[in-house]
């Protein structure tokens, strides 16, 4: 078997709350494989979003390991961790995050030109991740411009933009009728197909049954597999 994607080990968040701490992930530890398409699931204030961004290293553990492509980055400076995010993780939000003053195109160059590519290069990719969702005709159309479903395929546009192995999404059709979320995950779908890691919040267990390979189920922080 090859190298784990994601090893966590006893990964715990606390958040302070007065004289008590709060925790929002107690101990979860599990391992997902390259290829994997996972959904977690749980109630309101579960815990998922904060286990999604902590695998993400959007948020700082509270305790625990976790190595990403057998890398541990638990202790990594925010310099450190902003490379590894940029070259290892695509992001895809509920509330798609998109620049409003930006073009479609520019919004899905942001992650190159971060990454210092050439200006020509990222302009190249980025049209054609915008055609390949679809989008080939709205590529100066700006976000308040799009319809809810042309701006997650822009953010999904986005996310590929540095062609990373793992996908990270938090509830990706939470603000999209069944129609513009069925064309979604339809695209979800296809880019787990060709090799991408795909790591989704839902609260559709519907959808988590169709296209999900497994389920981590959490509850009140604590991970049941």
């Amino acid at each position: 078997m090859s190298e784990p994607i994601i090893h966590a080990q006893e990964l715990a968040k606390a958040y302070q709350k007065g004289a008590t701490q709060a925790f929002a992930l107690r101990r979860a530890t599990f391992t997902i494989q390259p290829g994997e398409f996972v959904a977690i699931m749980g109630p309101s204030g579960s815990g998922k979003s904060t286990l999604l961004y902590t695998l993400g290293g959007l948020v700082r553990l509270t305790g625990g390991h976790y190595w990403l492509a057998g890398r541990e980055i638990t202790q990594l400076s925010e310099h450190e961790l902003a490379q590894v995010r940029n070259r290892y993780i695509g992001f895809v939000f509920q509330s798609f995050q998109l620049l409003p003053s930006l073009s479609a195109l520019r919004n899905v160059e942001l992650p190159a030109l971060y990454n210092r590519q050439a200006r020509r290069d990222r302009r190249v990719r980025a049209r054609t991740l915008l055609e390949r969702v679809g989008l080939g005709e709205r590529l100066d159309h700006r976000p308040p411009e799009l319809s809810g479903g042309e701006a997650q395929r822009v953010a999904i546009a986005r996310a590929l933009m540095n062609d990373p192995p793992l996908l990270l999404a938090d509830e990706p059709t939470g603000n999209l009728d069944s129609a513009n979320g069925a064309a979604v995950m339809a695209l979800l779908d296809e880019l787990h197909r060709e090799g991408r890691t795909v790591i989704m919040v839902t609260h559709d267990a519907e959808i988590a049954r169709q296209h999900a390979n497994r389920i981590l189920l959490i509850r009140d922080g604590v991970l049941e597999q």
